[in-house]
């Protein structure tokens, strides 16, 4: 076996662990709850959230350790052309999120579906306990998410348009597959969740480094968390 198939093969498996880690997460949570002798039926919901901060930091340590080499390289690359690369990513961010706009446009207001499921769930933690979600979907959700639909992907699928396409609709897919649909058109949601994701991977591809989606992706979500306290 060549060199080339040993690393694509290492990169799968490296892969379907990062995939299995982030869809397992929750069983994360049974470590602290057994070592602390939790009642799972009568954990607080601020309990409940620090699980989910301690569950975020585990995937974190578990993909810099699997990625730790590349994200080095990638970094110094980041960080040397700082401002030539901030620059590209929020043009490409723009681009994305008026995809997004768009496509949410058509959906709320011309097919008249009311928005995700999965929005409303995050508008709900939101209110209850937004600045434990402002670092949630911050800091944390942003590099786990990028570390894995982007960096992950982006090792396997060579080809860059393979790679947008498959990485921005997984991603799209796994934010709205989650629940049980009210309307078989909600699927649709797929798009504008799906578009932004394959900016992102787009723009990894460009600047050959993850830390550009996951600043653009910190700074989205940090923005919408934001607003969504205020509002």
């Amino acid at each position: 076996m060549n060199e080339k198939r040993k690393k694509l093969l290492l990169n799968i498996l490296k892969l379907a662990v990062a995939f299995a880690s982030f869809e397992l997460s929750p069983l994360l949570k049974l470590l602290p709850i057994t070592i602390f002798k939790l009642n799972v039926n009568k954990i607080s919901t601020t309990t409940n959230y620090i699980l989910s901060i301690y569950t975020y930091i585990c995937l974190v340590i578990i993909l810099f350790l699997m990625y730790r080499k590349e994200l080095k390289i990638e970094w110094q690359r980041f960080k040397n052309h700082f401002a030539k690369n901030m620059d590209t990513a929020f043009k490409y961010y723009f681009i994305g999120l008026f995809g997004m706009m768009f496509f949410n446009i058509i959906i709320n207001f011309v097919l008249k579906l009311g928005g995700p499921q999965n929005e409303k769930n995050v508008q709900s933690m939101i209110h209850s306990s937004p600045f434990v979600m402002l670092i949630c979907a911050g800091l944390f959700a942003p590099i786990v998410e990028e570390l894995i639909f982007r960096k992950s992907f982006k090792n396997v699928f060579s080809n860059k348009w393979v790679f947008v396409i498959i990485s921005g609709l997984i991603f799209g897919g796994l934010h709205v597959i989650d629940y049980t649909f009210q309307n078989p058109l909600e699927i649709l949601y797929i798009l504008p969740y799906g578009i932004l994701g394959g900016t992102f991977a787009y723009m990894d591809y460009e600047m050959n480094s993850v830390f550009p989606s996951i600043t653009m992706h910190m700074l989205h979500n940090t923005l919408l968390t934001i607003l969504s306290i205020l509002v």
